[in-house]
């Protein structure tokens, strides 16, 4: 008679500026246990907090392996948050958990490994449409920061997911009113890239920046007083978001153009659940499409925007039954 063990679950996390999602994954089956979300600010460093994540669980079979998703480039054993305090070694983190393995990703890497997986009823239509099959797909969002990711379909089945930093690219101003709050950012950070627009702190920058422009004090607001402001009829409030809005349709169709994404355009991160329907689909799409002859190529690419919960660890899940 043969005794057959299961394998121990791995660690998966998906690690933002703001928020430090934990889970435990079964390498057999890709099912997602035990989710807690953690504030990022609360800890020193991914080991303090996966450390308080793991010392919670109930009695089991502790990780030996870990996969987890970071805001911040992948380069080295030296991690920085793009937009938080942490900074980590990864072989460091990894002895002090007593791991066997820990790798890392980056976070849009796991939100783009979610999107085969999605059903229907995951994706709302932002400008519906059919995918071309074998296509490359564009998947972004606003979150913290501004997370952008390519997947690519395999010619033997499945998908590789492309990590990079694009929303660190050159924001685009395509007005005169977006020219003046693009001078304003550059005047405050030395450079305007699409995120200092189109994520949670682009809404804490840009309105900061119409307030400058108009002469009136700064606040500092945060993306939800922001939201709530524009819910309440403020104009400065509103205007941010429109400014957002379209700030995400141009690097959305830059990226598209870039990489070809007839596969789809995918919308995630935090920020858009919370604008509900503030999320303008039609302001998106007359910039989405607004690029000249590519006007007509745009508007025959299908864009969603996901409405799943927790999406990245459904990636990260994915890849660990791939790594078994």
């Amino acid at each position: 008679m043969t005794t057959t063990h299961a394998s121990p679950p791995w660690l998966i996390a998906d690690i933002g500026g703001t928020g430090a999602r934990f889970a435990l994954a079964s390498p057999g089956d890709g099912s997602v246990h035990h989710v807690r979300e953690l504030a990022t600010a609360d800890f020193a460093d991914l080991a303090a907090a996966a450390g308080h994540y793991l010392d919670g669980l109930p009695d089991g079979p502790r990780p030996r392996q870990a996969l987890c998703a970071i805001a911040a480039p992948i380069a080295g054993d030296q991690v920085e948050l793009t937009n938080g305090s942490w900074r980590f070694s990864t072989t460091q983190t990894r002895d002090r958990l007593g791991l066997e393995r820990l790798e890392l990703v980056n976070d849009f890497v796991a939100q783009a490994l979610a999107v085969p997986g999605l059903s229907p009823t995951e994706c709302v239509p932002v400008n519906p449409g059919a995918a071309a099959p074998g296509a490359p797909m564009a998947v972004l969002g606003p979150g913290t920061g501004l997370g952008v990711s390519v997947l690519v379909p395999c010619p033997g089945g499945g998908h590789h997911a492309i990590g990079g930093e694009g929303g660190h690219v050159s924001f685009a101003p395509c007005d005169e009113r977006e020219e003046a709050v693009a001078r304003a950012l550059r005047q405050r950070f030395g450079h305007c890239s699409a995120e200092r627009v189109a994520s949670g702190v682009g809404l804490t920058a840009v309105h900061d920046c119409l307030a400058e422009i108009a002469g009136a004090p700064t606040g500092g607001l945060s993306p939800a007083e922001i939201i709530a402001g524009a819910d309440a009829g403020d104009a400065r409030a509103a205007e941010t978001l429109a400014l957002f809005t379209r700030g995400l349709a141009t690097v959305a169709a830059g990226l598209a153009l870039t990489v070809g994404a007839r596969g789809g355009v995918y919308l995630g991160g935090g920020i858009l659940p919370r604008l509900g329907n503030r999320f303008d689909h039609a302001m998106f799409m007359t910039r989405f499409t607004a690029k000249g002859r590519m006007r007509d190529y745009l508007a025959t690419i299908p864009v969603w925007r996901v409405d799943a919960p927790l999406p990245a660890l459904a990636g990260l899940a994915h890849a660990v039954t791939e790594r078994g």
